[in-house]
């Protein structure tokens, strides 16, 4: 269909979105329209979306209220662990249900209506519950860059009596699961189908949409679009200077002493660099105060908008967990993975890929 929707829950989200919006209006004599939705579930758009909507991208930008079943007494009382696996099946249909018909209150206008396609971004969010009780087809895409390589979300929230409940969710609708694993879900958009280790079961399609392509036609007119709705307020002359300068990216982690242990050693084994350090988009940690001297990047930005920035380069990029692949302003990319964090707290609180038997833990050496 040429009239597309996007729901996005994050900024990386609304960021790939632009990408592709550009790439399909340069590509198609007849683009169709598109509508963006914005989820304040997780993230607050607030400035953003009259940003969005002067793009000139989309037809319209939606706020979307949606509800985590956390703030639902009701629904809260549905997911409590009743002690066995046919307990919890029937209680699991008995929410998924519910759910649905609790969300659909939120639930903006557009996505009930026809000649849309729909595109969601971690649809392990409410709005896949809902889309796939009302019998609406739509895609899902890869919530971050090689995600589901790095952590299989779906098969490790789902991993006692996995293909049991695939079944369930796939084949009868009873329960829903996400990244492909929803009967209506139609495909399952990944960057690099070679990197997933484990391939999708009962009929789920995941489908190759490399986004480097993405990046690579953009136009400067583009980048402009893309730097005007994302960095409006950032002094791009912080990004340039002279010397060894380190790009720091955090995690999605709670605030606590631990980080600023951790972030202060990765520093201090890189004396005499300027350190920039750009949060992860989800960590709330005020690095002001322990890093004085850094320049703290905007972080909301989604950091491959930096790609679009003239003359932006560091001496190196360094992170625990982020995805570098599409990192090309460094050179020198460094992730140092969960060994690194078996140092400053118990393996099991964060390497949740030994629950799924795969091991996909990438180390480089402080």
């Amino acid at each position: 269909m040429k009239n597309r929707i996007y729901v996005c829950h994050t900024y990386y989200h609304a960021f790939i979105t632009f990408l592709k919006e550009l790439s399909i209006r340069e590509r198609e004599k007849d683009p169709g329209e598109a509508v963006l939705v914005l989820s304040s579930l997780s993230t607050d758009f607030t400035g953003f979306i009259d940003r969005a909507a002067a793009s000139g991208l989309f037809r319209e930008v939606v706020e979307f209220p949606e509800k985590r079943f956390t703030e639902i007494t009701e629904l809260r009382v549905l997911s409590r662990d009743r002690g066995s696996i046919f307990s919890n099946m029937i209680q699991r249909i008995q929410f998924t249900k519910r759910y649905a018909e609790i969300e659909d209150q939120y639930v903006p206008d557009i996505l009930r209506e026809q000649g849309y396609s729909i595109y969601v971004y971690c649809d392990s969010d409410p709005v896949g519950t809902w889309l796939n009780q009302k019998h609406i087809r739509y895609h899902a895409v890869e919530d971050g860059l090689n995600c589901l390589a790095h952590f299989d979300t779906a098969r490790y929230d789902n991993r006692k009596a996995f293909a049991l409940k695939a079944f369930m969710s796939r084949k009868l609708n009873l329960i829903f699961i996400q990244n492909g694993y929803g009967k209506y879900c139609m495909d399952m958009e990944v960057n690099d189908l070679s990197a997933i280790a484990l391939p999708p079961i009962w009929g789920a399609v995941y489908r190759e949409v490399p986004r480097a392509p993405l990046y690579d036609r953009l136009k400067p007119i583009d980048k402009v679009i893309i730097r005007d709705a994302f960095l409006p307020e950032l002094d791009k002359k912080l990004l340039r200077g002279k010397g060894t300068s380190v790009l720091l990216l955090t995690e999605a982690h709670r605030p606590s002493e631990m980080l600023i242990t951790m972030y202060t050693d990765i520093v201090n084994a890189r004396p005499g660099a300027k350190i920039f350090i750009k949060p992860h988009p989800m960590d709330e940690t005020d690095y002001s105060f322990a890093f004085p001297d850094a320049v703290i990047l905007p972080g909301k930005v989604p950091m491959e908008v930096l790609k679009l920035v003239p003359r932006v380069h560091f001496s190196e990029v360094i992170t625990i967990y982020t995805d570098l692949t599409m990192i090309d302003f460094a050179d020198k990319k460094t992730r140092l993975g969960s060994t690194f964090m078996d140092r400053y707290e118990d393996h099991s609180l964060h390497d949740l890929n030994d629950g799924i038997g795969v091991n996909t833990d990438r180390d480089d050496p402080l």
